[in-house]
């Protein structure tokens, strides 16, 4: 990549174009139903490629999915290797840039101030028991009070009516903005972008200290300032080349019932008297995208996946000199269970990076720590770890009535318990006890010189 080449998640259609170039995009045949059929089709594909839905349902903004639903896209896009790509984006968090605001924008060709959404834009339903409609890649852009510092964030967002959205705000930057104008008896304004390019979506989910702009991240990880305009009702600024910007308010004192919706652990969020946004305006491209995430898809876990463990690396390692990597497992659905690579710990030190690691996010349900000869990206090295090195009345850490998801239906009300596996070799052991067993020179080997297919004639090659 040259000093002016921007990576290639720099842009969607860029994006798009790279996915095509490299047979990772399908393109659907014309009116796959909105309702279900996208989703569908998306999930048949998650992983393998990316789809473009031309015409959903008779709707003339066509819809694509699956940008991000793999590791290694996350990396191309970022225009890095696979293994550099939590070092970049810890980077990226460390060394953000300023964004540039501009006069005009595409992201506001086209203005509409009467207008019902449904009508407006292609809003799928995605899973069996969703109440209906929801706007799933939506990036909430919120300016605080006083400091105009702003956020960046992705929450569900439920279609309540042509201009009114039911919003999940979960304990975060988000609700901590809106807490402080609800206080004062006023609401907060509110952008929200669908369409952004990855690298922002990627930017958004940066575990960051509050009032740190995730906008200022992305131009970081794109290698210069993220272009960006203000709203027209509002000071918040928006990525200049997005597709769909919704400008609003989140109402204070008002609640109304939203959900049930299929959620990250591919469980039904329930539904309950929860925020509202008011919608007052809708800007666009002359020709959008729509860009919608399947609950509980492999975009919707990967995507939160990277800069929560790039947040999980920086803080342990601040303490913790001995923690080498970590990895979020997608059984895990990337959230609650914490693999963590240690190296040579003290007596007692991985129970305490153990313990360290739960206190960073409370999503973290089980954490279990591992040596430097297994790979913490291997789900099947960590459970040999557990199998081979492990004993529960030595080497389980439990620690009961501490927050955790609301959305693990196994809490109470998001309060449960957190466990630790201390899947590290004893210190003191004798060394061969724990020695692994390995065939000196095979990785070595030229297996495609040494080797070729049987066919029929094995029966020959014997004689």
């Amino acid at each position: 990549m040259t000093a002016t080449e921007l990576p290639p998640g720099a842009d969607l259609r860029t994006w798009l174009d790279h996915l095509a170039a490299t047979g990772r995009l399908a393109l659907t045949d014309q009116g796959i139903d909105l309702r279900f059929g996208v989703a569908g089709v998306a999930n048949r594909l998650d992983g393998r490629q990316a789809t473009l839905f031309p015409r959903p349902s008779g709707h003339p903004v066509p819809i694509v999915s699956g940008l991000l639903s793999q590791r290694t896209w996350m990396a191309e896009a970022a225009g890095v290797a696979e293994q550099e790509l939590v070092a970049h984006f810890q980077q990226a968090c460390r060394e953000p840039l300023p964004s540039k605001p501009v006069g005009t924008a595409p992201c506001q060709e086209v203005v509409h101030r009467d207008f019902a959404l449904t009508e407006l834009l292609p809003l799928p339903t995605h899973n069996e028991h969703d109440h209906g409609a929801y706007i799933t890649a939506g990036l909430l852009i919120t300016r605080e009070h006083g400091s105009g510092r702003q956020n960046v964030s992705i929450h569900r967002l439920q279609v309540s009516g042509p201009d009114r959205l039911g919003a999940l705000l979960l304990p975060r930057h988000t609700l901590a903005f809106f807490r402080d104008r609800e206080r004062a008896g006023a609401d907060l304004d509110v952008a929200i972008v669908v369409g952004a390019d990855p690298l922002t979506l990627m930017a958004s989910q940066a575990i960051v200290p509050l009032g740190q702009d995730e906008l200022e991240i992305a131009g970081a990880l794109r290698g210069e300032p993220l272009p960006v305009v203000r709203c027209l009702d509002s000071d918040i600024h928006v990525p200049a080349n997005a597709e769909i910007v919704l400008e609003g308010t989140l109402l204070a004192g008002v609640r109304e019932p939203e959900g049930p919706f299929g959620e990250f652990p591919q469980y039904y969020g329930a539904r309950a008297e929860r925020h509202v946004i008011q919608l007052s305006t809708v800007t666009h491209r002359r020709d959008p995208l729509y860009h919608t995430i399947v609950g509980g898809g492999r975009e919707h876990l990967l995507l939160g996946c990277l800069p929560r463990e790039a947040s999980f690396l920086s803080e342990l390692r601040r303490n913790f000199p001995c923690v080498t990597a970590v990895h979020l497992s997608l059984g895990g659905t990337c959230r609650y269970h914490l693999y963590v690579q240690v190296d040579r710990p003290a007596p007692g030190e991985a129970k305490n990076v153990i313990l360290a690691a739960l206190a960073v996010h409370y999503d973290v349900k089980h954490v279990t720590a591992v040596d430097t000869d297994v790979d913490v990206d291997n789900a099947v090295e960590v459970e040999w770890a557990v199998a081979t090195r492990f004993q529960a009345d030595r080497d389980l850490v439990v620690v009961p009535g501490t927050q955790g998801s609301k959305l693990d239906p196994s809490t109470d009300g998001g309060v449960g318990a957190k466990l630790g596996f201390d899947a590290t070799v004893p210190p003191g052991t004798e060394p061969m006890r724990f020695t692994r067993i390995g065939v000196p020179g095979q990785d070595q080997l030229d297996i495609g010189s040494l080797t070729r297919d049987a066919g029929a004639d094995w029966h020959a090659a014997i004689r």
